[in-house]
């Protein structure tokens, strides 16, 4: 095996590559990155739950596979010079020369890796930078309580032209609605996705204009898996069992008031106000017409109290809330202007950004319990 190819374009494939390497790996092989030169590069990992490869561009002198230390390889990749890099294998050593630098790493047996798992069938399209934009306002409510794997994971729902994301840790619920381009008009699926591999996924995908998403139908084929490609890269993942549960029959269908205010000045206020807030302890909200006065602390303790302008509709409510829950929210509407709309102060409230058009539904909910207030 001999290539060569550009310093940045190696350490940026190896490094994609290496987020999917198993911080311990069930067998030593595992910990290795798959190397395999035919007429393009491709680099692939595999931890049995995902798998990473991704193929680009090289000067090709040799064909030729190997298999070496994937995070080994990431460190030295991303420390070379710059300046192209040539890549030979001489028996069980490959070797790497980068201007005046040498590195020769030993490799591992190539015939005991793993095949990568086929990717399921092409269910659809979607813009790299919306569908990363959805992912992360959604990720952002998932559980991180392994003992309930069921709530680590994003559900997907694909209807048609329509694709919703939803996950919960049981404080929050967030779902967001998106439009792609499905392969067939009446394609439906759902799957259980682990919410941190669907956001890393997501977020490294954005170099290409479009990520194709392959999942099993409702027919069956691909079942278990689900796979996501653009700009030569593709991973898989294992999908979670268990139900998820009934979200949509959380979401309140009519609210008794409603409140807007704008939203940086909000996140600044909250994060100054529970700078004070012991552990576990919210940030009260007093809507009032015209104004919202946010406090934290109590009695004996430091508290903190700041007035923000607000509209409300509605009876006057005092509502409190977990402050990094309400942050998480406000920072994912992605609008100037934070809607929170609610029934009672112990029932759940839905945070939203301002539809751009009177009546029309948001795109994205990110529903909150509060804290029950004493006295």
């Amino acid at each position: 095996m001999k290539f060569r190819i550009d310093r940045d374009a190696l350490a940026d494939a190896v490094a994609w590559t290496a987020r999917s390497l198993p911080q311990r790996p069930p067998v030593p092989v595992l910990a290795g990155m798959h190397i395999e030169v035919t007429d393009r590069l491709k680099l692939s990992a595999f931890d049995y739950e995902v798998s990473a490869q991704v193929t680009t561009d090289v000067d090709v002198e040799e064909p030729g596979t190997a298999l070496v230390s994937g995070r080994l390889l990431a460190e030295i990749s991303r420390s070379l010079p710059p300046q192209p890099v040539e890549v030979t294998t001489d028996g069980a050593k490959v070797m790497l020369r980068c201007g005046s630098a040498r590195f020769t790493l030993l490799t591992m047996p190539v015939e005991d890796y793993p095949s990568l798992p086929e990717m399921p069938p092409a269910a659809g399209s979607v813009g790299s930078d919306e569908f990363a934009a959805a992912v992360s306002q959604v990720a952002i409510a998932a559980g991180k309580d392994d003992t309930i794997p069921m709530l680590t994971g994003v559900r997907v729902e694909i209807e048609g032209e329509t694709v919703t994301l939803a996950s919960t840790d049981r404080y929050r619920l967030a779902v967001r609605e998106l439009h792609w381009n499905p392969e067939r008009p009446d394609f439906t699926a759902t799957a259980l996705v682990p919410a941190k591999t669907l956001a890393d996924t997501a977020k490294s995908l954005t170099h290409g204009a479009e990520v194709s998403i392959a999942l099993g139908g409702t027919d069956g084929i691909g079942e278990g898996m689900i796979g996501f490609s653009g700009g030569g890269r593709r991973t898989t993942s294992r999908l979670l069992d268990g139900d998820f549960v009934k979200y949509r029959s959380l979401l309140p269908n009519e609210y008794a008031g409603l409140a807007e205010v704008q939203t940086g000045p909000f996140i600044e206020a909250v994060k100054r106000v529970s700078l004070v807030a012991e552990r576990n302890t919210p940030v009260r909200l007093s809507f009032r017409q015209g104004e919202v006065v946010l406090e934290a602390g109590t009695g004996d303790e430091a508290q903190a109290v700041e007035a923000l302008e607000a509209s409300l509709e509605g009876e006057d409510i005092d509502i409190a809330f977990n402050p990094s829950f309400l942050l998480d929210g406000l920072s994912a509407i992605s609008s100037d202007v934070a809607r929170l709309s609610f029934t009672t102060p112990t029932k759940p409230a839905v945070l939203t950004g301002k539809p751009p058009e009177d009546g029309a539904n948001p795109n994205y909910r990110y529903l909150i319990m509060p804290v029950r207030l004493s006295g």
